[in-house]
């Protein structure tokens, strides 16, 4: 069997649920029928491989069980999120009432006990709800202990406790398959690539928003990274990268689109600004291409959205004092409309069926 995460499992699964729905129809409208043997040999074929994905990757294996999952992530992440923020308050609330060597106690102890929750909890969890929820936790320790630490001892604040910060939750986000804090890790480290390279031009690193630039090329590379280290062993984390990578792109295009002034270029702000919008149109349809090629959803999803949003915003700028609001308001209609055109013909492109494998 070849190697396999719990998103292929799960799809092949959800592919026999629709193929055993199909051979149903098909046989009620007598255009093929199956054999007691032949029947009998796919219902056991098909049992055994729905029972080893179901030990091996704890799938879903039918609609009610997807439900169920759904709100069991939904629970799982708001939990998380409690969790954390008591942990925070919790320590701000009687932070004052320990002398130093105790406050270095707590927060090593709570650092070093949330880790260790964590791998025993990933041990006996076959779901991975619960170590991921132990794991946002212990990061959140981990995060108040860097932070404290450096007030305890007067550590001038510096940019390299984000790479710190990053490297813990990518550790514990491959160790636990957890997205959320591989997302977190992620933007700690484009916030501590943009920070570094504002460093390097003579900005303070607290200052390294006002250069939306320093974030494009770290966000290219964390876009390029999927296709140069395999990530099909973590469901979901090769779209993570994809898709925090457009964004560490977009945004500043979107931003400077606006405001030229915070460009590195040495131009007037409306050619900067002029050169950033027509640079996002033309990166947003390239992307969207990229990802209709590659059959990449959501990076098809996110250049759109991007798309919508420049462009309304720049329809704003350009109408909206000179013009009725009733009309403005059916230019933009009018844009939808032509949108769907557009993302209609695309789909129009892709046939019904494919060919025979």
């Amino acid at each position: 069997m070849p190697a396999m995460n719990r998103s292929d499992a799960q799809q092949r699964a959800d592919d026999i649920s629709v193929f055993n729905r199909e051979l149903k129809r098909l046989e009620t409208e007598q255009v093929l029928s199956l054999s007691d043997e032949q029947y009998s040999r796919l219902h056991s074929y098909q049992e055994r491989l729905l029972n080893s994905y179901l030990a091996a990757f704890d799938i879903d294996h039918d609609s009610q069980a997807r439900q169920l999952s759904l709100g069991m992530r939904v629970a799982s992440f708001l939990g998380a999120l409690a969790l954390a923020a008591s942990v925070f308050f919790l320590f701000y609330q009687f932070w004052g009432l320990f002398g130093s060597l105790s406050q270095v106690a707590i927060l090593l102890s709570a650092s070093i006990a949330s880790f260790g929750l964590t791998l025993s909890v990933r041990r006996l969890d076959r779901s991975g709800y619960f170590s991921k929820l132990a794991a946002l936790l212990a990061f959140t320790c981990f995060v108040l202990n860097i932070s404290m630490l450096g007030q305890i001892f007067n550590i001038a604040p510096s940019n390299h406790a984000l790479l710190v910060w990053a490297l813990y939750a990518l550790l514990l986000a491959y160790a636990c398959h957890a997205r959320l804090l591989l997302a977190a890790g992620l933007a700690c480290l484009l916030a501590f690539a943009a920070a570094q390279i504002g460093n390097w031009q003579g900005i303070y690193w607290l200052g390294f928003a006002e250069r939306p630039e320093n974030f494009m090329v770290p966000a290219v590379l964390i876009f390029l990274l999927p296709l140069l280290v395999d990530q099909r062993r973590f469901e979901g984390f090769a779209m993570t990268y994809r898709v925090f990578g457009l964004l560490g792109v977009f945004v500043p295009v979107f931003w400077l689109a606006h405001w030229g002034e915070g460009s590195y270029l040495a131009y007037s702000t409306e050619s900067i600004e002029l050169a950033y919008q027509f640079a996002g149109f033309s990166l947003g349809a390239l992307v969207i291409w990229l990802g209709i090629r590659r059959e990449w959803p959501e990076v098809v999803n996110t250049a759109l959205s991007f798309l919508v949003l420049l462009l309304y915003s720049r329809l704003f700028d350009w109408w909206w004092e000179s013009m009725p609001k009733s009309l403005f308001f059916l230019l933009l209609g009018l844009g939808a409309v032509l949108i769907l055109l557009v993302l209609r013909r695309l789909r129009g492109r892709h046939g019904l069926l494919g060919g025979r494998p």
